[in-house]
């Protein structure tokens, strides 16, 4: 199914211990890019992060955002180690002896000593199986959201592909007139300068425009690429690369085309064509 590559997702969860948020955003890119911010005391989780990510989304530049607010009767108690006071005590009188001249330290020194003080926090385990439960329900609303968006994305391609199979359609039909005007132009000139040409030699000549009129092989690859166009939306993958480069090799045939117009209505044929495919082009880039 089409994807598109830009989407948002934010889903909370009220808990005993707090309220966890995932927030994730996502625009265009060229591969997977993701940027991963959540509170230190989640951090352990960013590699599981990343690979639950990679399974869900496979383009784009991401940004998944955790954030927890715990609640107030579940913040965590702060506990001071007395035996290392201690030890700092005796270390500070030894100093003071000494060295008097030294300035003692204050309390909130001490308690900013390595080892002094400690939190005791709440086991994080549970929380953080939440967290993740809560970033597969994100993922897949994401994934939700790119796809009906892609929906709307290869609804318009496929107008544009049937409108580009018309104009092919009308060059096609247009070429025969164009090179039987250019024959009666050609004759009507030689009429003008009372010159008169071999028969053979005006086939000749003839051939030659003709040779330099011939965009049968452009539209051939025009209709080919369109309808493996068609094909490649059909695919349950990710296209986007792919479509890419189709239009790629659609905007150099239609370029071709346009450089053989011969007459008004086949430039503006060849105009409406680069068009069309400048507007597929510019969809195909939120493409997955």
């Amino acid at each position: 199914m089409t994807a598109s590559m830009t989407s948002f997702a934010r889903l909370d969860r009220q808990l005993e211990s707090g309220v966890l948020v995932w927030e994730m955003r996502s625009v265009n890119h060229r591969y997977l890019e993701l940027f991963v911010r959540m509170p230190e005391e989640f951090r352990v989780l960013e590699p599981k992060v990343r690979e639950l990510a990679g399974k869900w989304l496979k383009r784009g530049k991401v940004e998944l955002n955790l954030r927890y607010a715990p609640a107030a009767t579940n913040a965590a108690t702060l506990s001071v180690n007395l035996p290392m006071v201690e030890m700092l005590h005796k270390a500070l009188r030894e100093v003071t002896i000494h060295a008097p001249d030294v300035k003692s330290p204050t309390s909130l020194d001490v308690l900013s000593w390595p080892g002094v003080a400690f939190s005791e926090s709440q086991d994080m385990k549970p929380l953080q199986d939440v967290t993740m439960e809560l970033l597969q329900e994100s993922l897949k609303q994401m994934r939700e959201s790119r796809e009906r968006e892609g929906e709307k994305l290869e609804a318009m391609i496929q107008e544009r592909v049937a409108a580009c199979h018309q104009q092919v359609e009308l060059a096609r039909e247009r070429i025969p007139v164009v090179v039987a005007a250019f024959r009666q132009r050609l004759e009507d000139k030689l009429a003008e300068m009372k010159a008169e040409l071999e028969p053979e030699r005006l086939e000749q000549e003839m051939a030659l425009l003709a040779q330099r009129l011939d965009v049968d092989e452009e539209m051939d690859r025009l209709r080919a690429h369109l309808q493996e166009v068609e094909h490649v939306l059909e695919r349950r993958e990710p296209i986007g690369r792919r479509l890419d480069f189709l239009m790629q090799e659609l905007n150099r045939e239609a370029n071709t085309l346009a450089s053989k117009s011969a007459d008004q209505q086949m430039t503006a044929i060849g105009v409406e064509l680069k068009v069309l495919i400048e507007q597929m082009r510019e969809q195909v880039q939120n493409i997955e």
